[in-house]
């Protein structure tokens, strides 16, 4: 009996330890996937911005301006690509909305990011764009990748449409969760115009005519939580110039917007608690449940052994019978 639950034990041992590595690294690549379907939006703010006013074409200080950001995922495109890619595919359609104290737009730039499900690495296919302008993305946007690890990124800048290193500057801790401090320079650079513009009558096209150009640099900073590839929080230190032409009456430039763009307290919060629900998702994946079943697979290989063991080993030998008297011989 005591060999056979050796047997057991043994064989249970030996699946906790095959399935320990083939749940972190065959499992969770497959299972730690970003959805088709996903959505989220966030609210942005800079509070006492400075704003160009398109009908005096003079700057002013404004009390607050509001950066809305949306990605809704495609899952019928997504599916579309994936037939070709060979792999799963996100397709998330964003915008990025801006507006003024008084709810009137500023601008409005949609784009159409295509990503590895997993990797987040950029997927080219047909509709990849910002702005209605086809792009082709190199590096991360928006999600860095389950794991983060200390280093250096590739990160796309959809208002330049360039790819420049986002630098890890360290850990830091954000409201209870550990977090990779990166930052972006995108130095000053010639940007399009939006294709939609805050006044009626006035088109990138009209603006083009008149020789002034649209300029902009940005410092971006992102606090990552490295398990989930998830920012918990960013921030941009952003300007934006016109320079030149006849629009601005003779003058060299005017700023266009200026202001430290901080996320809103709320959806802090709701980020915050959000990454903290899916951290533990991926320790279970990557961490507990592996660890857990290897620790579990050496306790039941070590009983099964000390089973074998005593089996192996009679019990105490049995008493000596006394020997019955030989007869005596005359």
């Amino acid at each position: 009996m005591r060999r056979k639950t050796a047997l057991i034990l043994l064989a249970l041992a030996v699946f906790c330890a095959a399935l320990s590595p083939l749940l972190r690294w065959y499992a969770f690549p497959r299972l730690a996937k970003i959805p088709p379907s996903q959505y989220q939006d966030m609210v942005l703010e800079a509070r006492n911005a400075t704003l160009l006013d398109y009908g005096t074409m003079r700057a002013r200080e404004v009390p607050k301006v509001t950066i809305v950001q949306t990605l809704r995922g495609d899952v019928e495109a997504s599916e579309r690509i994936e037939r070709t890619a060979g792999r799963d595919v996100v397709v998330w359609d964003g915008l990025s909305y801006v507006q003024g104290p008084d709810g009137k737009m500023v601008s409005k730039i949609p784009e159409r990011y295509i990503f590895d499900a997993h990797t987040q690495e950029p997927v080219h296919a047909t509709g990849e764009m910002v702005d209605g302008d086809p792009v082709r993305r190199e590096g991360i946007e928006f999600k860095w990748p389950f794991l983060t690890e200390k280093r250096d990124y590739e990160y796309f800048d959809a208002q330049a449409r360039v790819t420049a290193p986002i630098h890890y500057r360290g850990t830091q801790d954000f409201r209870g969760v550990e977090v990779y401090y990166f930052e972006q320079t995108i130095p000053w650079t010639k940007v399009p115009f939006p294709k939609e513009m805050p006044v009626d009558g006035i088109t990138p096209e009209s603006v083009a005519e008149t020789g002034t150009t649209r300029w902009y640099t940005t410092v971006r900073r992102f606090w990552v939580e490295p398990l989930t590839g998830a920012p918990v929080y960013g921030e941009e230190i952003h300007k934006e110039e016109l320079r030149g032409g006849t629009l601005l009456g003779g003058r060299e430039k005017v700023t266009a917007f200026s202001g430290h763009v901080k996320m809103r307290e709320d959806y802090i919060r709701h980020t915050v608690d959000l990454v903290k629900s899916n951290r533990t998702l991926v320790l279970l994946m990557t961490s507990y449940l592996p660890w857990g079943l290897l620790t579990l697979g050496v306790v039941l290989l070590a009983l099964s052994l000390y089973l074998e063991a005593r089996g192996r080993h009679p019990g105490e030998p049995p008493a000596r019978q006394p020997a019955e008297p030989e007869p005596v011989t005359a």
